[in-house]
């Protein structure tokens, strides 16, 4: 105990956290300038460690990155055993000892922690840490701050699996400890494979034109755009061309990238004259996630957006197909593949994509913002897909359900083999091996899109058509403080101030298709007022009366 002791120490000397530093384990996990984030990239790889020591030595996860933050912002996530994001109990413990203000006091934290849950420091248990990064210049310093937090937990193993994308770190962890190949290469040749199958069972009569067969893929100067610069000639069916892709040309997140694209509404730095009205995608400088667009014109910056929002119906409406073919025309109580389907979505969904999802008959749920509600929730079906509208989501297939599929498909090439139900239990199985299962991923993503596309048989436009969004209109208030506001069912209501829910109910009642939530900023003094309406005049209208409500209320 006294040698882990020493080490904790040691470890927690080599950073020591700056005044007025303060660090918050969120969604994102820790992010700021990355030249300031060695101490909570230390203290992280510690808790990493922990973590896979009570995990009974599971490998764990810890990739730095700061998404599609600016290129001086660094940042680290820790990835647990399932390939998810960190127990959310364990997001206190992570803070407490990124902002321990000096090595005794962190050492107390751990050992404070240790004792809370049942961890035996110093016992020469085995601990594995995979370790990732993007292409930001301070990820190799940051590395090894990660390294010697690691190391700093007496059994715990660093192993450093280079500069991915975060989503093949999340992907690697999960396969690692399923026991399963779990390579970059093996990520690669999974996800090659199963498009290749998708794009077999194609019918023969949705042959792709030229039109369709072009794809013009912005990697926001980022870590995916090189790693699909790698393997676009093993795409079969696809005329790949990257542009922003990493390779020093661009600066990353600048004016590109999905974040950008889907919030400015705009052509993103590095497209020209030769991309307008061919089908577009737009990866975050992380490649988790992914947005299309189609650029209308060579004299008009603006572009018709195709956002996370209509990434999930397109896939609700291809794995929908899927189940229905492979139960035919059967009653309700005799399903060949009963299945529990839930859509996910956050307050933030357009309300034209949630009725149009309704009107499929579909459950459709919420949850409160956030990846790592959407990703707890989607669990508990046999088929859940979240989405938000910023591009990051996927398709979550429960083990259960794979094992039935995987039966299922057995029994119909034994007994008609060919026959469409066996076609679509193996397309099934195809995009569950092709999705990303552990988190958002652009580059799996991107590709079940092309895949379905071509399955359908549909040209960008057709995609755009299925729905129109509501106009809609994002305000921020600032406030003194926001936790005056509490909300509930998924934010989408006010419970506290009282009052305020029959204000918001006022205005809204003034307005076609009106609707509008406010809820307090997770990371700022400010309250965030979200409105939509038939019109964009009326969007901003609604937007603004709410704000005054807020302001006067609480201001």
């Amino acid at each position: 105990m006294a040698e882990q002791r020493a080490a904790l120490l040691a470890a927690a000397s080599l950073f020591p956290v700056p005044d007025g530093a303060r660090f918050s384990y969120g969604t994102a996990g820790f992010r700021a300038e990355g030249s300031t984030m060695g101490p909570a990239v230390c203290r992280a790889g510690m808790v990493a460690a922990l973590r896979s020591v009570k995990l009974g030595g599971a490998a764990v996860g810890l990739v730095l990155t700061a998404s599609h933050n600016p290129l001086r912002d660094n940042g680290v996530k820790i990835v647990d055993e399932d390939g998810g994001m960190m127990s959310q109990d364990w997001e206190p413990f992570a803070d407490a000892l990124a902002n321990a203000p000096n090595p005794d006091a962190l050492l107390q934290i751990v050992l404070k922690f240790a004792k809370d849950e049942d961890i035996r420091l110093g016992e020469g248990h085995s601990a594995q840490v995979l370790l990732a990064r993007d292409t930001r210049p301070t990820g190799e310093y940051l590395l090894d701050a990660a390294v010697k937090g690691v190391n700093a937990v007496i059994g715990a193993v660093a192993l450093d699996m280079g500069i991915l994308t975060t989503p093949q770190l999340h992907w690697i962890v999960r396969c690692k400890n399923k026991g399963l190949k779990a390579s970059e290469m093996d990520y690669f040749t999974q996800v090659i494979d199963s498009f290749r199958c998708l794009l077999k069972l194609v019918p023969k009569d949705k042959g792709a034109d030229v039109m369709n067969n072009r794809l013009v893929v912005d990697g926001a100067n980022g870590i995916g755009g090189l790693k699909l610069e790698e393997i676009k000639a093993r795409i079969s069916g696809l005329d790949i061309h990257v542009r922003n892709s990493g390779n020093g040309e661009g600066i990353l997140n600048e004016r590109c990238g999905a974040d950008f694209v889907q919030k400015e509404k705009v052509v993103p730095l590095g497209f020209g004259p030769e991309d307008v009205g061919f089908r577009c995608a737009s990866f975050d400088g992380d490649a988790d996630r992914l947005v299309y667009f189609r650029i209308v014109s060579s004299t008009d910056t603006r572009i018709d957006l195709v956002d996370g929002d209509k990434i999930l119906s397109l896939f609700v409406l291809f794995v929908r197909e899927q189940i229905d073919i492979i139960n035919g025309n059967n009653d309700e109580g005799n399903k060949v593949l009963p299945t529990r389907f839930g859509v996910i979505q956050t307050a933030y969904a357009n309300g034209a994509s949630t009725d149009f999802l309704e009107n499929l008959g579909l459950e459709v749920v919420f949850t409160s913002t956030g990846v790592k509600y959407l990703h707890k929730k989607s669990l508990e079906y046999d088929i859940g897909i979240y989405f938000e509208a910023n591009g990051h989501g996927t398709v979550l297939f429960s083990d259960h359900f794979v094992s039935q599929l995987e039966s299922l498909t057995s029994e119909f090439s034994l007994k008609a083999s060919g026959s469409s139900q066996h076609q679509a239990a193996m397309r099934l199985l195809a995009a569950s091996q092709l999705i990303n299962q552990a988190v958002g991923d652009a580059l799996s993503g991107m590709l079940l899109v092309e895949a379905i596309l071509q399955y359908k048989g549909w040209s960008f436009q057709n995609w755009c058509d299925i729905y129109t969004d509501l106009p809609s209109r994002q305000l921020k208030v600032k406030v003194q403080d926001r936790t005056a506001i509490v909300t509930t069912d998924a934010e989408r209501r006010v419970c506290q101030p009282s009052g305020l829910q029959e204000l918001i109910d006022g205005e809204i009642a003034n307005y076609s298709h009106g609707r509008c939530f406010v809820r307090p900023s997770g990371t700022e003094d400010v309250v965030r007022v979200y409105a939509e309406a038939s019109t964009e005049e009326a969007a901003n209208s609604l937007a603004k009366q709410v704000a005054q409500h807020v302001e006067r209320i609480l201001g």
